[in-house]
């Protein structure tokens, strides 16, 4: 293939985890005709990222690890550039991820990543789910990942953290329920998104309002940074 003149649509699926963007992930790249490389979190963490460095850019909410928090603009730039670099080459990529900045100080990643893709078409996506199917879903378990399991009523700490921080400021192009709607009726929803021929905005505007220079220490979020960070290693 030819390096087309036209780069590649990026779709950044945003969510907790257990909210269903891997199986968005999955029914995009199984529903389109084009090519769509798959360049999100899981990926990066599991086969790039060295073990004893894990879990990198999928550090929780809660400021779990301060020790790791200074690889993670370099981790993150990474990823970016390497998205960036696909999009170039004219092929879509598809990106499921949990943006949040609730470390153990803030970092402005959000904007960080923006200014990576600035000039290339990208639909910022909103996975959402409610906290009592993510729990349904934490406690039925997956083959091969340890999730934090507990009560669908009153959901562990960590897990509400993940559910507030993860989709703050909570600018998005488009937005899916993966409670109400199959990953193939999210997927065709995100591709006739694309088909429409809009230019999408929200990546950028997001990353503004959580950049360093507009995000002072949050003191709603420190319940996040000291309760949900103690001793935690599973999503």
């Amino acid at each position: 293939m030819e390096n087309s003149a036209r780069p590649g649509w990026i779709v950044i699926l945003n969510g907790a985890p257990r909210s269903g963007k891997s199986s968005i992930v999955r029914a995009i790249q199984d529903s389109s005709d084009v090519v769509w490389m798959n360049l999100g979190v899981d990926v990066f963490v599991r086969e790039v990222t060295p073990e004893r460095f894990r879990p990198g850019i999928g550090l929780r909410p809660g400021g779990e690890r301060p020790d790791l928090e200074p690889y993670l603009p370099p981790m993150f730039a990474a990823l970016y550039d390497s998205i960036a670099a696909h999009s170039r080459q004219g092929l879509n990529v598809v990106v499921d991820v949990g943006h949040h900045d609730s470390y153990s100080r803030p970092l402005g990643m959000l904007s960080r990543c923006a200014e990576r893709v600035r000039g290339l078409p990208v639909l910022f996506v909103g996975v959402r789910c409610p906290i009592e199917v993510i729990m349904q879903r934490r406690n039925d378990g997956q083959d091969g990942r340890e999730y934090l399991r507990g009560s669908e009523v009153d959901p562990p700490l960590p897990v509400r953290c993940w559910q507030e921080a993860v989709h703050v400021p909570g600018i998005y192009d488009l937005e899916v329920d993966t409670s109400v709607a199959s990953p193939e009726e999210c997927a065709e929803r995100i591709l006739k998104r694309i088909q429409e021929g809009l230019s999408p905005d929200a990546f950028w505007r997001a990353g503004e309002a959580l950049s360093s220079k507009n995000l002072p220490d949050n003191e709603d979020a420190r319940p996040c940074r000291t309760e949900c960070g103690r001793g935690l290693r599973m999503n």
